[in-house]
């Protein structure tokens, strides 16, 4: 498959998926997430590679969702585009907890919407003192995709979850690290070196060994995850076609604090 919208290369046993749509912040649109997915199917497939590396060009990793494209999508009532994105970013998470292989995700800046929650999919996250974690979804009127909640709270606890996708507050890559999201965090230019130190350790490790731990980590955590998709997505279908979305959206396309209405 060609890609577009992002790179995908294998380096013996390390396979780089690296988002390239920098001049959106690397917001998701179809084709990216379709893009994405088929990568981690030929990572899957490929019985070389252990480790699946997920980067991102640019000062932002991602902001989540494409604000271009949501702007587009409000402007032309073509809301049915914005809930096909809501499924394949929750495919992506479910994909990557799935994958037999490592998910390591190097980050270094804001990792917003989907993406933040692609995060807690990763099995191990190494991020720069840049990196925030913001659960982004509550400015435009919307709750967490991707997985967001079904994740967060088994990762962090549901409190804390809740309290994040409630506020939107950024969360810092120290917090993150605190909380057990981050792995590692170092500053931006030590990044690489600590990626490939970990990479090295890991690549040490028997691939079995790995399938083994995330198939019982599936299976003692994840198995229910597709009856919590299945409320996710009605929930965002619903949100998606609220007047309180479509303020969101073009309250920050303007620039200015939205006026919720509850309608």
């Amino acid at each position: 498959m060609q890609f577009s919208t992002i790179s995908y290369e294998v380096d013996g046993q390390i396979a780089r998926l690296t988002l390239q749509r920098p001049e959106v912040s690397n917001g998701f649109n179809i084709p990216m997430c379709e893009e994405i997915l088929a990568a981690i199917e030929a990572t899957k497939q490929n019985d070389e590679v252990v480790i699946l590396r997920i980067q991102a060009a640019g000062s932002v990793f991602s902001v989540g969702g494409d604000l271009v494209e949501m702007k587009r999508a409000v402007d032309e009532d073509d809301i049915p585009s914005l809930v096909r994105i809501a499924e394949l970013v929750n495919t992506i998470s479910f994909a990557l907890k799935q994958l037999p292989k490592i998910v390591l995700m190097v980050t270094d800046g804001a990792v917003a919407g989907a993406a933040a929650n692609m995060a807690v999919a990763a099995d191990f996250v190494i991020a720069s003192d840049k990196t925030k974690f913001i659960q982004a979804f509550v400015g435009v009127g919307l709750a967490p995709d991707a997985g967001g909640i079904f994740l967060l709270s088994r990762s962090i606890g549901v409190n804390r979850a809740t309290q994040l996708a409630m506020t939107g507050e950024a969360l810092s890559a120290e917090k993150a690290l605190e909380y057990g999201i981050v792995y590692k965090m170092v500053v931006s230019e030590k990044l690489e070196k600590t990626v490939a130190q970990v990479c090295k350790r890991l690549l040490r490790g028997s691939i079995n060994s790995y399938r083994a731990i995330k198939e019982m980590v599936w299976k003692s955590q994840f198995e229910n995850w597709q009856a919590y998709a299945d409320l996710e997505l009605k929930l965002q279908r619903e949100l998606a076609f609220k007047e309180d979305f479509k303020e969101g959206v073009i309250a920050h396309s303007e620039r200015r604090r939205p006026a919720f209405k509850g309608r």
